[in-house]
């Protein structure tokens, strides 16, 4: 038995980041226990726990999913914390963990400093020199630049970090982060550096067209290096015009066109104290408001794995191509030693066309990495780019070059792996690892929308539609709670509106009517109220209603302004069900369904969860008041778009989807509505015609209400429109467009046609809840209590899903064997499971050796089945002679 997964605020020991109100959460690894009889948590200033802020006592009710700390935090400090937790079957105590705070409202003296030159394309080094005397008891480095910056303490960098500060509308807030270098200084002289290149602050990115930058046109950097000494004594060396300047080898930055450096002007100790720094510049005080900068919230962006080539391919047209053998997000790493002048250019594209190398999907993105060589043995990397590639075209190393120079760097948010599905069917793996790796690929600190091309911003409804999945693979709380953050910023400044992405980039406007840039479009701007939500149910965490409530509830009042009284929302400008089939036309990016439909369903389905969320907050009134709201939206939904014998005004997949999804008409028309999506399917050679709006719940509703069959044929369809004909075209992604790529391989539509949109991979979520049976329940967030539905189809033969939740690690899979379907399951300590069968007969089901009726388990029979009421432990539940 032991304690493990100790975080604050999601995160294992956090350092310098928000901590406004810290919740204390960890996990209970045991087989041998199944309840909790107490928990103890204690929480210090110091390792030793003499000097104690905070102490639980022994109590029943506090639970791992999240304790909430009730204590006033101090600036710069850190806090120590452990837990004590008594079970029916032992007691378990946890190593210590620890939070340490930043600056908090402590004001700053560091000032903004930029260059002294005109010239903003320059890229520079900013450093100072600064002795040390005294042994150092602790050192922290606070600091910022813009637009991007990596940071370097006597030749090491201060983290492994890249595109530090993150991306954010860095009109309302500079995220500033904190270093431990305590190991990295020494006695006697020292220098701390910074290398500025461009990013999201500044250089080209957005839709607005400034090539200088969308925030700022000057490179910046902030810091405070905070020294406290063995002898109690405190100095600080803040950024000022003591600071010095020069230029990097860097001589070009882009995120959407790459890095161009040239190692003849590379500084070798750029920042060690041996190097003479007689002919660097003074840099100039920069005035920037200092009270813009806010404790990081954005987790750090790592190299999470590393790839070799699996493949040099040699083209047709005589180039010479890396293939990575997966699509990803990050650069290549590689090992160079040419004669001085030589330059080294690198191309980074998704997909090769009839053998060649290929990019014209990228518009105008270069996505390029070019270097000069000084004539030395050198390992090179981009600093302030990244790309979205499978394969990378190589020039100037001559024709043979040997794979193994060259290394492919995942990057990507540091999030942790929670979720894994494998089973029988190799196509439906790949399938899920294709989500997986869409995941990876555009989870780089905004949830983006793809990662290759001239865009890259945060489309708020790809992100709406996979967190539901994105939140099964990894712990995506933290992570979405930053992008959250950004979202209620930027709703302050247009009065509720959500624009289509988040950050902005100044993509919206507040006019009324149909532009486009107005923001509010139904189902991109419902993440305002899904995510927050989704995140209470997954994580069972209140902070994160209450801290989104507002914004929430300022989203769905943006719509009842416009409101007429007929509680439709037929107004502004909607993505429809966006790049669906049904559509005018093959690429008539709208979809077939109706857009006051899709709009109306959405106006109906937020209002819901605000007023679910003030329930959950204790906020009676507001309870009813938004449930009333809903409950008058989804009857003004009926009376306009549905017959009254059932029948809808729209004949399209979607248009079905959604009223059945989200509950929008009476139960007793309901099946006439289910009947005609089967209808539908059956027309369309069950081929499914839906786009962004109406695949994330497609398969969904055919299982929950008794068309399971469907479900899997739509799921294992080979043919074109499916998830597995991308496969079978070799993908490793989940692309933008059902046809991103046409069955001859060849690409289809240019303008919008990214092979990495994780939009279409929400089909995972229906893999866990549906297949797997996973499902976190509103009466107990968290996964404390779950609702364990698998719906097995015999079309795959095995399935297996583990999950890592707040309440702890659960298992759930099933197979066909000769004496029928066995179910595999584990429930982790003191959670709970309703495990809902097809089967009526107690005789035919066998629980770990033991007729169900013969067992100890409680369970209520129902027309469609058993409910056996699982605690934690582990399960093999047999359904005899299910064939």
């Amino acid at each position: 038995m032991r304690i493990t997964d100790m975080k604050c605020n999601r995160i294992i020991n956090p350092l310098g980041f928000e901590l406004d109100e810290p919740v204390l959460s960890w996990i209970v690894e045991t087989e041998e226990a199944k309840l909790q009889k107490a928990c103890r948590i204690v929480v210090a200033e110091d390792e030793g726990f003499s000097s104690i802020v905070f102490d639980s006592n022994e109590r029943e009710e506090l639970s791992g999913i999240g304790v909430p700390l009730p204590i006033e935090l101090k600036p710069r400090t850190r806090y120590f914390w452990k837990v004590h937790v008594w079970t029916d079957a032992g007691e378990a105590k946890s190593d210590i963990a620890w939070f340490e705070t930043a600056k908090l409202d402590e004001a700053w003296e560091a000032k903004w400093i930029t260059p002294d030159t005109e010239d903003t394309s320059v890229h520079p080094i900013i450093r100072k020199n600064f002795n040390i005397s005294k042994e150092v008891a602790s050192a922290r480095l606070y600091i910022s630049g813009l637009g991007l910056y990596e940071a370097e303490v006597n030749g090491s960098r201060v983290s492994d970090e890249y595109f530090a500060p993150y991306c954010n509308d860095y009109n309302d807030w500079i995220q500033y982060q904190t270093f431990d270098v305590t190991k990295l200084l020494t006695q006697g002289e020292n220098c701390l550096a910074a290398l500025l290149g461009n990013g999201w602050y500044k250089g080209r990115f957005g839709f607005s067209g400034r090539q200088e930058g969308y925030y700022g046109d000057r490179f910046l950097l902030i810091s405070e290096l905070v020294i406290q000494y063995t002898d109690g004594t405190m100095e600080k060396i803040c950024s000022d015009e003591s600071f010095l300047s020069t230029s990097s080898h860097i001589t070009k930055s882009n995120i959407y066109d790459g890095e161009a450096q040239d190692a003849n002007k590379y500084i070798k100790g750029w920042s060690e104290t041996s190097l003479s720094i007689a002919d660097w510049q003074k840099v100039r005080v920069w005035d920037k408001d200092t009270g813009l900068l806010e404790a990081r919230r954005s987790l750090p962006v790592i190299i999470k794995e590393k790839r070799k080539p699996v493949k040099v391919i040699h083209t047709p047209k005589g180039e010479t191509v890396l293939d990575m053998g997966q699509n990803m997000v990050g650069f290549i790493q590689f090992k160079v030693q040419a004669p001085k002048g030589t330059r080294i250019w690198l191309q980074y594209g998704e997909e090769m066309q009839e053998g060649c190398f290929y990019r014209e999907n990228l518009r105008t993105a270069k996505a390029e990495f070019e270097y000069v060589s000084d004539g030395e043995a050198s390992e090179v990397r981009p600093y302030f780019t990244f790309y979205g590639f499978r394969y990378v075209k190589v020039e100037g190393l001559g024709e043979e070059i040997n794979p193994e120079d060259f290394t492919g760097c995942v990057i990507y948010s540091d999030l942790e792996r929670t979720g894994n599905i494998e089973t029988s069917n190799p196509m439906i793996n790949r399938l899920f690892l294709n989500a997986l790796w869409g995941q990876k690929g555009n989870f780089l600190d905004v949830p983006t929308d793809c990662p290759q091309r001239d865009e890259r911003m945060g489309w708020t409804g790809d992100a709406q539609m996979f967190s539901g999945t994105a939140c099964f693979n990894m712990d995506c709380d933290a992570f979405f709670r930053k992008f959250l953050y950004d979202l209620a910023k930027e709703q302050a400044n247009y009065n509720g509106v959500v624009p289509h992405t988040v950050p902005s980039f100044g993509f919206i406007n507040t006019q009324d009517g149909e532009d486009f840039a107005a923001g509010n479009s139904s189902a991109w701007a419902d993440v305002a109220t899904i995510i927050p939500w989704n995140l209470y149910l997954y994580y069972g965490d209140k902070s994160a209603l209450r801290k989104q409530f507002d914004s929430m509830k300022a989203y769905v009042d943006s719509i009842r302004r416009k409101d007429d009284g007929s509680r439709l929302w037929n107004s502004g400008f909607h993505f429809g069900d966006w790049v669906a089939l049904d559509g005018k036309s093959e690429y008539d990016t709208f979809g077939g369904t109706p857009r006051d439909i899709i709009a109306t369903a959405y106006y109906a389905y937020s209002s819901e969860l605000v007023g679910k969320a003030a329930g959950v907050l204790g906020m009676k009134a507001m309870e009813e008041e938004y449930l009333q709201l809903s409950k008058e939206i989804k009857a003004a939904f009926t009376e306009e778009f549905v017959s009254p014998r059932g029948r809808l005004v729209a004949d399209t997949q979607t248009s079905y989807i959604l009223p059945l999804f989200m509950n929008l008409i009476p139960n007793e028309l309901r099946g006439r509505v289910l009947e005609d999506l089967c209808r539908n399917l059956k027309e369309n050679n069950y081929f499914l015609k839906t786009g962004f709006v109406g695949t994330p719940y497609l398969c969904r509703v055919l299982s929950e209400n008794g068309h399971n069959d469907i479900a899997y044929k739509l799921l294992l369809n080979e043919e074109y429109p499916s998830w597995i004909y991308e496969i079978k075209l070799g993908a490793t992604t989940i692309w933008e467009r059902w046809n991103s790529l046409l069955p001859d391989g060849k690409f289809g539509e240019l303008g919008m046609n990214s092979l990495n949109h994780y939009a279409y991979g929400s089909i995972v979520e229906w893999m866990y809840r549906n297949m797997c049976g996973i499902n976190p329940t509103e009466e107990y967030p968290g996964f404390q209590k779950i609702k364990l539905k698998p719906y097995p189809d015999k079309r795959i033969s095995q399935v297996k899903a583990s999950l890592k939740t707040a309440a702890g690690s659960y298992e759930s899979g099933w197979s066909y064997e000769e004496d029928g379907l066995h179910y595999n399951i584990l429930i982790p300590f003191n959670a709970q499971a309703e495990f809902l069968v097809d089967e009526t007969e107690e005789d035919k089901i066998i629980v770990n050796g033991i007729a169900l009726k013969d067992s100890d388990l409680s369970y209520d029979k129902k027309e469609s089945g058993l409910n056996i009421l699982l605690a934690a432990g582990r399960y093999q539940i047999i359904r005899l002679d299910a064939k």
